[in-house]
């Protein structure tokens, strides 16, 4: 990541280091974008099951043993479709702690990190919005455009994540699936401005990847195939 930073380093204003932090984060989600397809047809064959699931549970409500076998049969003939969609995910969350770590810690291995004293216009990337300069100031400003942005990025990600029509009624756990996205906003004021512009591009990223798999899995050819 120093090094694409070096070469992006043309870039005014001091946008080559985080030019570079966008960069890297995208490229590795493009990476891993396999690992997310799965995790997607996974999630689509569960919600595929919920039907089935519920009539299940309706039949053997009085019978748990019963109930809990017809479930483990299920997923055994569908090809662990209730567990699909978790394993991807999981799968992927090394990478992107890692990548995190990277952009949080002051130091790397034993040296300072010189990705944290570059500078996006007046705020360094190593600073956090409620030290140095402080949250009203210019170097604020860059963290609450920044916070903005992420916001609109959740949002997107929260939209593509819900299944339930706009008619639907909103249970708990609708609100809650719809609300967590927004902790990547909270998880940003406390972490350096680095490490806020992965979980932006992340974010953003997580957002178009699912709108386009979505896209396709309605497409006449994907539906065709049985995407």
């Amino acid at each position: 990541m120093f090094a694409l930073s070096q070469f992006l380093a043309p870039l005014p204003g001091g946008l080559a280091t985080a030019a570079a932090i966008i960069v890297f984060t995208l490229a590795v989600r493009l990476l891993l974008s396999p690992l997310s397809f799965t995790a997607f047809r996974g999630q689509a064959r569960i919600a595929a099951l919920q039907p089935r699931i519920a009539e299940l549970r309706a039949r053997y409500a009085r019978q748990p043993d019963r109930l809990q076998r017809e479930l483990i049969a299920l997923s055994a003939a569908e090809g662990g479709g209730m567990l699909a969609g978790c394993l991807p995910l999981l799968l992927q969350l090394p990478f992107f702690s890692v990548i995190y770590r990277l952009l949080e810690s002051r130091l790397v291995a034993g040296q300072p990190n010189a990705l944290l004293s570059a500078k996006l216009l007046w705020a360094p990337l190593g600073g956090h919005w409620l030290t140095g300069a402080g949250p009203v100031s210019l170097q604020g400003l860059v963290f609450l455009g920044l916070f903005a942005l992420i916001a609109a990025a959740c949002f997107a990600a929260a939209r593509m994540a819900s299944p339930a029509a706009p008619t639907q009624a909103a249970g708990p756990g609708t609100w809650l699936t719809r609300g967590l996205p927004y902790l990547t906003v909270v998880v940003a004021a406390f972490a350096p401005l680095a490490a806020g512009l992965y979980l932006l591009t992340s974010t953003a990223w997580s957002a178009c990847e699912r709108a386009f798999w979505r896209r396709r899995a309605h497409t006449p050819a994907a539906t065709a195939s049985g995407m």
